[in-house]
């Protein structure tokens, strides 16, 4: 049940997540170009949600790089983590196609590939791979440090879950804006290889040549959040 949980909750994750996006990029949409405030709400919600979802029956984590800030504390085995991993991006594959099916008429009528790509995975707003990669670095350490700082607290399970969507929305508020905050290597990968499959309209390349950052950056965000969480405490 937990591999379940971690496939249907990051279902949800990317459902939600992604549907925002594509409701304020996508044209002809009741939402169109309501903004990157609407985005960063949207992912925060989406967050809470899917983990109020799942939680019942998975730890909840939708996240790779919060399995393995988890398996790097003991808390799960690396063989769990793994297949928490391979859930969570065959979630995540399943949600951005659900995203897809449900805008599937603006999709048709969309003609710029960048905002296409946009409502399946992240990119940066200057390319600069230094930049782009301290990035995603940057805004997972934050997001599993946290996470693991709220394991020091006893607080009801409801608190637990909102204090993460709130979490989200105050990462892709402060330190989004640069490449769409992935933060999550399934969120990213997941829906970057199922563009690359759908016959979408003018969609363009699935950009490749970047993918590796929001892979890698989140995972070193993730062990250095470790670190130091782990010699803090």
């Amino acid at each position: 049940m937990d591999i379940f949980g971690e496939f249907i909750g990051t279902v949800i994750l990317v459902l939600l997540g992604n549907g925002v996006v594509a409701g304020v990029v996508l044209p002809k949409t009741k939402n169109h170009d309501a903004g990157w405030i609407v985005i960063a709400t949207g992912w925060g919600l989406a967050v809470a949600l899917a983990v109020f979802a799942s939680g019942h029956i998975s730890p909840a984590h939708l996240n790779p790089a919060v399995s393995l800030a988890f398996a790097l504390q003991g808390t799960i085995s690396w063989g769990t983590a793994i297949l928490y991993m391979i859930a969570q991006v065959l979630g995540a594959m399943l949600g951005s196609l659900l995203v897809y099916l449900q805008f599937k008429p603006h999709y048709d009528a969309a003609e710029n590939p960048a905002d296409i790509l946009g409502t399946f995975a992240t990119g940066p707003a200057i390319r600069n791979t230094t930049s782009n990669l301290i990035s995603e670095i940057l805004g997972t350490f934050v997001l599993v440090i946290v996470i693991l700082s709220f394991g020091l607290y006893h607080m009801p399970d409801g608190i637990g879950t909102l204090s993460v969507g709130a979490l989200v929305f105050g990462i892709g508020l402060s330190l989004g804006g640069t490449t769409g905050y992935a933060i999550n290597p399934a969120r990213d990968f997941g829906p970057r290889l199922l563009h690359a499959l759908l016959p979408i309209k003018q969609k363009g390349d699935s950009d490749w040549s970047y993918s590796w950052i929001p892979i890698v950056g989140p995972f070193i965000g993730a062990v250095l959040a470790v670190i130091l969480f782990n010699i803090m405490s």
